[in-house]
């Protein structure tokens, strides 16, 4: 075997095994990436759902948690369930915030109470859960619902961005400039939540789910941005003066599938019967293991976290210029998955043709929801 041959099967089985280590789980050179042990984390849409497991995940890792929803019976609820989970219960601090995120307002109050709270330093962690979903067909919905998916679906989690990574870059108290052997704190994260349907909108999901398409685009724009920033922490130029923070800040984005939740019975109760078909094989999640997914996702360093198999095939067919969780794994999805929608898109548009065609055109309900 010539030498040129050998090295390059040399090559091929160390990316292999790398490939195969990663895959089964046993890659041991990948530390935690999403260490909260003695963190402060701010929940939003935490009373119930998804958010109230990730609530409980994180309070068994040793978070100190700030939880968010509007119905305080229901935070009240939640905050117990976190408790009762806490891993270091005489040490781990709890509290909750009543607001509607949905609003510009309430998320710079719910930040300074957070602070406040937090001995006058914003919590490390930042996640957006809230969010709901009200389907139906695009034009029996009123525009005032429309409006409203953006505001709680986007807006909510636009707004809590935009105030979060300004008290983190530039607060109202500058940074000192750090000493050469002064270490770096550790990196502050922001978390969104999206859904499996910001990579295929399918018919009945049209109020909803361009909403979570906008913050699939704001987390791949914000990832981008907040290099600017870290690499400036890096600089030896400073010409405007201002300091930068003493961390990272990191962006990532958790895309949900079907889940078995409050959430998920009130969708029903809107949903248009061609929904119902088009999803009617799709993968369901209990709560905690769409949280169990998410968390387990952050911690292993994936910019995207997809919770189940199906949203992972929509990721991977959908990736385009986004960040790679693992460059060789999602290229070989990428292009596995590509094939599979050949066959899938197809099945999909046809089911939807397919009840047109049996049951005729529909009565038009305006304003239906």
């Amino acid at each position: 075997m010539s030498p040129l041959l050998l090295g390059a099967t040399i090559v091929l089985l160390l990316v292999a095994g790398i490939v195969s280590a990663d895959i089964m789980g046993l890659a041991f050179w990948k530390s935690n990436q999403f260490p909260v042990e003695g963190k402060t984390i701010l929940l939003t849409g935490s009373s119930q759902g998804m958010g109230r497991e990730i609530a409980r995940l994180l309070a068994a890792r040793g978070a100190n948690l700030i939880l968010v929803a509007r119905t305080t019976q229901n935070l009240e609820s939640a905050l117990e369930h976190a408790k009762a989970h806490a891993k270091n219960p005489q040490g781990q601090r709890f509290t909750y915030i009543s607001a509607d995120v949905a609003s510009e307002s309430e998320n710079a109050r719910i930040l300074k109470e957070a602070t406040a709270w937090n001995n006058g330093k914003m919590p490390e962690v930042v996640w957006c859960v809230a969010g709901s979903s009200k389907p139906g067909l695009f034009i029996e919905t009123s525009t005032d619902t429309l409006r409203k998916q953006m505001e709680l679906n986007y807006f909510a989690t636009a707004y809590m961005a935009h105030m979060a990574l300004q008290a983190w870059l530039y607060p109202k108290v500058p940074y000192s400039a750090q000493e050469k052997h002064q270490m770096a704190e550790p990196s502050r994260k922001f978390i969104m939540t999206s859904s499996s349907l910001a990579f295929v909108n399918l018919a009945g999901y049209s109020p909803y789910s361009p909403a979570k398409a906008a913050i699939r685009s704001l987390a791949d724009g914000l990832r981008s941005e907040v290099q600017l920033y870290n690499a400036a922490r890096r600089s030896k130029t400073n010409n405007t003066g201002v300091v930068p923070a003493p961390f990272d800040v990191e962006i990532n984005v958790i895309f949900p599938g079907s889940m078995l939740s409050p959430g998920f019975e009130n969708e029903n109760k809107t949903k248009h019967p061609v929904s119902f078909e088009l999803e009617s094989s799709d993968p369901k999640q209990t709560e905690l293991e769409a949280a169990t997914a998410a968390i387990e996702g952050l911690e292993a360093g994936n910019f995207m976290t997809p919770t189940n198999w199906l949203a992972n095939l929509m990721r991977l067919a959908t990736l385009s210029g986004s960040q790679k969780n693992n460059v060789v794994l999602d290229l070989l999805g990428a292009w596995i998955a590509t094939v599979i929608w050949v066959f899938v898109t197809p099945d999909l548009n046809g089911k939807v043709w397919g009840w047109g065609k049996k049951n005729g055109m529909p009565a038009f309900r305006p304003n239906a929801q």
